[in-house]
């Protein structure tokens, strides 16, 4: 993606290159980003010679097949050592190297300075979140085509909600449709019911669908990249204190939503939700939401004091809650792609539905 700014980056901050890892168990999101490589290995974006991928034979004509056109065989075994040899052959220095700490693990990085001793390493965590921050217009293509998958296994759901007996039942079906079509999830689905959804990280239970509001947190990954979306329906028959506290929600998440314009301060944005919630502004218990891009959580962070401010070509949620402790919960959340204006991505009702 953005390989010449990060260029741009290492040659300000005086870098050699950049090193990027994974162990092939969890995909490095950094890695994904510049190379479209899911597999074990390492990437080097050198700050004058083209990027190379470093990989193990079993994952070699993966590497080959990524959106790196050079890649070199490693011994799994010395996997470090392997990426040191590499770079003296290609005759790269490795005095000052930038890494993502976030990314690095306290093993691995013992078994890097084994083989780097002299190295010096700067952070490029958050040079990377910042590239990442604003879309390019393939990224903005890969992640509609990510919703439009998302929308309609949420569409499919709602159709068949009569069908699920337990949490976990209806949860095990939205992973099953996006395993059906070979996606994978963004985190592990959250359907939180009755007085479950008033935490808004509950995990699904073998337990009967309780009455009262029901939580769906779900998203996809579609080649690299996330989606996330949160509906909130009603099992039984709402009281009127209910329906004026959810109607309340929805008018706040929409009025942020469609109101929200390039140069606005995040921080700003989730004052206006705490304003527009009133009294029931006590039980909004998280931010109001986050980026969205090769990680379910990137910038820009909107949330109490952020500096961040909307650019174009950025894609974010916007997710109110109110969650009364022991009682219910409920929460809206939309993905939105800010051009002149914000376009929604997660095109399903946001009408109480109630079953």
């Amino acid at each position: 993606m953005k390989i010449r700014e990060l260029k741009a980056i290492l040659k300000k901050k005086k870098l050699d290159f950049a090193l990027f890892y994974s162990t092939g168990i969890e995909p490095n999101p950094n890695m994904v980003y510049f190379s479209r490589y899911y597999g074990m290995g390492a990437l080097i974006i050198p700050k004058t010679k083209p990027p190379f991928l470093i990989a193990p034979e079993m994952e070699y004509e993966r590497a080959r097949k990524s959106g790196i056109k050079n890649a070199y065989k490693m011994d799994r075994k010395k996997f470090f050592e392997s990426i040191s040899i590499i770079l003296r052959k290609k005759g790269i220095k490795a005095k000052n190297i930038g890494i993502d700490k976030s990314a690095f693990t306290l093993l691995a990085y013992k078994a890097f300075k084994k083989h780097f001793k002299r190295a010096k390493t700067k952070d490029l965590a958050l040079d990377c979140l910042r590239l990442r921050e604003t879309k390019t217009e393939e990224e903005i293509r890969i992640i509609k085509n990510a919703f439009n998958y998302g929308n309609d296994i949420i569409k499919k759901f709602i159709k068949n909600i009569d069908g699920f007996k337990t949490e976990s039942d209806a949860a095990a079906f939205l992973e099953y449709e996006a395993k059906k079509i070979g996606l994978e999830m963004s985190f592990p689905p959250i359907v939180a019911s009755g007085k479950n959804a008033s935490m808004p990280h509950h995990m699904p239970k073998n337990t009967r669908l309780q009455k009262g509001f029901c939580v769906i947190d779900f998203g996809i990954k579609y080649m690299g990249y996330c989606t996330d979306m949160t509906r909130t329906i009603y099992i039984g028959k709402p009281k009127k204190k209910e329906m004026k506290i959810y109607s309340l929600l929805l008018k706040t998440q929409k009025s942020l939503a469609e109101n929200i314009k390039i140069g606005d301060n995040c921080g700003k944005i989730y004052e206006r939700c705490v304003k527009s919630l009133g009294k029931y502004s006590k039980y909004f218990i998280h931010g109001l939401g986050h980026g969205v891009g090769c990680q379910i959580h990137e910038l820009p962070n909107l949330t109490l004091n952020s500096k961040d401010k909307i650019q174009k070509n950025m894609i974010f949620t916007i997710e109110p809650g109110i969650y009364i402790p022991n009682k219910f919960g409920i929460r809206i959340e939309d993905t939105l792609l800010m051009e002149k204006k914000p376009v929604l991505l997660t095109k399903v009702s946001k009408d109480l539905l109630i079953i």
